[in-house]
């Protein structure tokens, strides 16, 4: 299939590449841009655990000045690349719930013993309420703000010469990207175009945005999964 790919770097590349080995033509044009928050304050703690809801905040948090104590604590992680990214990053000690911020906030609950002091690091832009749910079971919560994704305001050259050249289907990893995706879609006066083809979503969350502007044909993986929305490409 020919794929637009709008997730930002550097997964966007990596997803490509994955993409390619299985015979697929991929355009990749992110339509977000990730900005750790160099300043972001962290306080003292003590923390019990660090709790993170995108692979994103593993990239920032490797950055940040006060990284090295932070690879003491374990970690939760929304699911396996956010694990994946955190490993990466140097911390030793990370469990992936392997599903979304509901699944997360249930392995906290299970794992660690209410009134724990935890560390969330989040996005600017986030999706569900991780730190209300649990604090609904009486966690302590922090979150602190370690990156940011900045929207492109219209389409890349390459995503608008794929939209007008015809293609099968486009791939959406977030909710922001989505409304990212329609929002430049409508500035280049391309949103016909942009609607068409198959689109491969994440979750419900993320599709909504495409729903809501008229996309007839949406595709939603059964858990947010990576694989399982590659999976969605070859059940099309």
């Amino acid at each position: 299939m020919r794929l637009l790919l709008t997730r930002p770097d550097p997964d966007a590349q990596r997803t490509a590449a994955t993409l390619r080995t299985q015979g697929h033509d991929v355009i990749a044009a992110p339509l977000l841009r990730i900005e750790p928050a160099a300043d972001a304050e962290i306080g003292a703690g003590p923390w019990a655990a660090i709790l993170i809801t995108s692979a994103n905040a593993a990239h920032a948090v490797a950055t940040h000045a006060r990284v090295a104590p932070l690879r003491a604590l374990p970690v939760f992680a929304v699911g396996r690349r956010s694990a994946e990214a955190m490993t990466a990053a140097g911390f030793p000690d990370v469990t992936s719930a392997d599903g979304d911020v509901s699944d997360l906030a249930r392995l906290v609950a299970v794992r660690l013993q209410p009134a724990a002091r935890l560390l969330y690091l989040a996005g600017e832009d986030r999706s569900g309420d991780l730190a209300g749910d649990l604090r609904a079971h009486r966690f302590a919560v922090e979150t602190t703000i370690i990156y940011r994704a900045v929207a492109a305001t219209g389409l890349p050259l390459a995503a608008a010469d794929a939209l007008a050249n015809g293609i099968d289907g486009v791939l959406h990893f977030s909710r922001r990207s989505a409304e990212a995706y329609v929002d430049a879609a409508r500035v280049a006066g391309m949103v016909a175009n942009a609607l068409k083809p198959i689109h491969f979503c994440l979750s419900a969350q993320v599709a909504e945005p495409l729903a809501q502007a008229g996309a007839a044909d949406v595709r939603v993986a059964d858990r947010p999964n990576e694989a399982l929305l590659l999976a969605l490409i070859d059940a099309a």
